[in-house]
């Protein structure tokens, strides 16, 4: 990754900063209208996917409530996925950084994985209330690290 990404972090914080709580689903539509350019995957490159759903539950249970004083909305999970990726970009090995990069996100459907067990995950609780509204806010603070966002119906972030 070129050391071009330490200005998009400024990016993130101020994701982090915004009072737009209220308005974050429409950011996320407008977001995911620009797509990214992505080079197609040739021969010899090296393609690097973020379970970005796990980092998301990593994050939440690691650090301690912490809200925007804009608004309250607590954002914890935002501030420690944006660490956790950070660190990931920052530490990669020069050497070994790869050509492609990009975070999966689970879509929250009905997977493949339920067709086969109907009782696959039933007994787990659901996401925390404080933390649905991050989902979207992680995913604009993916895109402010210049990143492409994937999901795909059916399938979760580690199928």
């Amino acid at each position: 990754m070129p050391d071009s990404r330490l200005p998009r972090l400024s990016i993130a914080a101020k994701i982090l900063k915004c009072g737009h709580a209220k308005n974050s689903e429409k950011t996320s539509e407008k977001a995911t209208a620009k797509p990214i350019a992505v080079k197609a995957a040739s021969k010899g490159d090296h393609v690097f996917l973020v379970d970005g759903s796990s980092y998301i539950f990593r994050a939440y249970h690691a650090l301690p409530p912490l809200n925007r004083k804009s608004d309250g909305l607590q954002v914890n999970a935002v501030l420690g996925f944006c660490n956790m990726l950070w660190k990931l970009l920052r530490d990669m090995p020069e050497d070994n950084r790869p050509t492609h990069l990009a975070i999966v996100f689970d879509k929250s459907e009905v997977t493949f994985r339920n067709k086969l067990y109907p009782d696959y995950k039933a007994h787990r609780p659901p996401a925390p209330d404080d933390l649905i509204p991050q989902f979207s806010l992680i995913r604009d603070a993916v895109r402010a690290f210049d990143l492409p966002c994937l999901e795909q119906a059916g399938f979760e972030a580690d199928d």
